[in-house]
């Protein structure tokens, strides 16, 4: 039983607390409707189905951090997490500043998720149902999806740029 409960969902529950607990403080560029309302149909689609996969499919991942794969994946986990989290702290906190206002600082919490996700696949590489190399269509889905949520974010960047 506690393989079906101690699973890598575990692992996206931070990101869940954090964006729910924090998002109302993001500056106008991430949160204002002008700028997103630009966003393509098609990409939005996209990326919600995307994050629907990559948000569920880790609850089918055992949680275990007996392989030196797995051992690094928590080292990876949750120094990724750690950027993540600052990506957002320097947009909060300093979103006047040269980094956030950059289109590399601005995107930050979309592209710095990739290694969340690498984190996550390398710890959940076993499955709690019988579905081969989980690890790896985690890590593709993780990739379209962060590749997907970071366009969304630059188009979001180009559009509050003209709003400016």
């Amino acid at each position: 039983m506690s393989k079906y409960l101690l699973n890598c969902f575990l692992l996206v529950l931070p990101l869940f607390i954090w964006n729910i607990a924090l998002y109302k403080y993001l500056p106008k560029g991430y949160t204002s409707k002008d700028i997103w309302d630009d966003i393509p149909f098609w990409l939005n689609i996209t990326e919600n189905i995307l994050r629907i996969i990559i948000f569920l499919l880790p609850l089918l991942m055992v949680l275990s951090f007996q392989t030196k794969t797995q051992k690094t994946g928590l080292v990876v986990y949750l120094g990724a997490l750690l950027i993540y989290f600052l990506s957002w702290i320097l947009q909060i906190y300093f979103s006047d500043s040269l980094w956030s206002r950059s289109l590399i600082g601005f995107m930050a919490p979309a592209y710095t998720t990739i290694f969340i996700f690498i984190g996550i696949a390398m710890i959940g590489t076993q499955s709690i149902i019988p579905i081969p190399k989980i690890s790896l269509i985690y890590i593709l889905a993780s990739i379209l999806f962060a590749s997907i949520h970071t366009y969304h974010s630059y188009l979001a960047y180009i559009n509050l740029q003209q709003h400016i």
